[in-house]
């Protein structure tokens, strides 16, 4: 029940939340490679990115990947949560004081995290080629052309293979160990500080949203690093191999070397 549950809640949430994974996808993706000013900035914040999506793909563009992202939610939340229940309600999470372990709820987290990601990541794949995908004066990354999710899953498995599937998985899980051993961790122990202070009733769902808000603030503070790094890992073109291409050709000074031909290239495979 805890892992249908939590799923459930996490599918339901995402319905509201996808259009800014749309959003975010696309600004991690402005300027991939290319030294600050050299490039033109579709998207300049995130109110912007949103008028811009909705007035050149359509309003509709900005629930782009919403199938694999429900199921993705489902899958992932759905067993980290409920491995994180099951291993809360056996009492690991206490020290021998009886009082609740940042640390071992931490490490909790993290590792139950990684189980949902690591099984969930061709679903997270496509979602992000997806919400990438835009009209072509404002597409930044890598353009794939997908129709939708059987279909995107169907055709990388058939040009590479069953571990196709599961390209940039290592990449994304520091982003996963980070952000959910950090949720998890914060979560806990901020819901048993406010408890404390009985500024809400102990069983009112004031108390359990109250403790979410402030822990999803210490979530984005911590992953946001490793979710750049993941969204461009997912995002980047392959060869028939099935090998990553995107290589910087930087100098020693740091300097980008993309050249407006690499440019026109790497957009138009």
């Amino acid at each position: 029940m805890d892992f249908l549950l939590s799923g459930l809640a996490a599918s339901g949430a995402c319905v509201f939340t996808n259009p800014l994974e749309v959003v975010k996808t696309r600004m991690q993706l402005q300027g991939e490679l290319r030294a600050p000013g050299s490039y033109q900035r579709h998207y300049r914040n995130v109110f912007h990115a949103f008028f811009t999506i909705g007035k050149v793909d359509g309003v509709a563009a900005l629930q782009k990947g919403l199938a694999p992202a429900l199921v993705y939610q489902f899958l992932m939340n759905g067993i980290r949560l409920g491995i994180y229940g099951l291993v809360e309600a056996k009492g690991f999470f206490l020290d021998s004081n009886g009082n609740h372990s940042p640390g071992r709820s931490a490490l909790a987290g993290g590792i139950a995290g990684v189980i949902g990601a690591y099984l969930g990541s061709p679903i997270y794949m496509v979602k992000t080629h997806l919400q990438a995908q835009s009209a072509s004066e404002i597409a930044v990354g890598h353009q794939y052309k997908h129709q939708g999710m059987f279909q995107a899953l169907s055709v990388i498995a058939r040009k590479h293979g069953l571990f196709g599937l599961w390209r940039g998985a290592l990449g994304g899980l520091p982003r996963v160990i980070v952000g959910s051993s950090t949720q998890l961790c914060t979560f806990s122990s901020i819901k048993d500080l406010v408890a404390q202070w009985e500024v809400f009733p102990p069983q009112s769902w004031k108390l359990a949203l109250a403790s979410a808000m402030v822990s999803s603030m210490a979530v984005v503070l911590a992953m946001t690093p490793f979710d750049v790094i993941s969204t461009r890992l997912y995002n980047q073109p392959t060869d028939a191999h099935g090998k990553e291409v995107m290589q910087s050709k930087r100098s020693r000074t740091g300097k980008s070397l993309y050249t407006e031909t690499d440019t026109l290239w790497y957009n138009r495979r």
